[in-house]
């Protein structure tokens, strides 16, 4: 699960909501405290570009990563925050918290993408055919 979050092989097959794909060549990631991650979603219908990106702030694999997220096309940056805790017989959870949005609606706006995104990302993991596993 960390490496689906820090490795541009799997971000590009799970990073933004469906209806959306993030190529593998708009994805970078120095993911060390300091280091800088980018990715830029196009949404498959219209070709429009949503460029986000932010800096690392904690970075202890495997059970935690902590950042800042640039809201999509925009300047306002708020902070991630992912604990994963194994559970045995190659289960994780992950906790995802965000906060620092600037106004409600800007919080708002993030939910349903996030959630969609945690689908293709559950769907990453346990899809028997992919090849990079975490």
């Amino acid at each position: 699960m960390f490496r689906a979050w820090t490795d541009p092989e799997h971000l590009t097959r799970w990073y933004g909501p469906r209806g959306c794909t993030t190529p593998l060549g708009s994805i970078s990631a120095d993911v060390r405290p300091g280091g800088t991650w980018q990715a830029t979603m196009v949404v498959d219908a219209t070709g429009q570009e949503f460029p986000t990106g932010g800096f690392y702030l904690e970075v202890s694999a495997p059970e935690r990563l902590v950042f800042t997220w640039r809201e999509p096309g925009g300047d306002a940056e708020s902070v991630i925050t992912i604990d994963l805790a194994d559970l045995g017989g190659g289960r994780t959870a992950m906790t995802f918290h965000q906060v620092g949005f600037t106004t409600e609606e800007a919080r708002e706006n993030v939910h349903d993408g996030w959630s969609s995104a945690f689908d293709r990302l559950t769907e990453h993991l346990t899809d028997p055919e992919e090849e990079i596993r975490s």
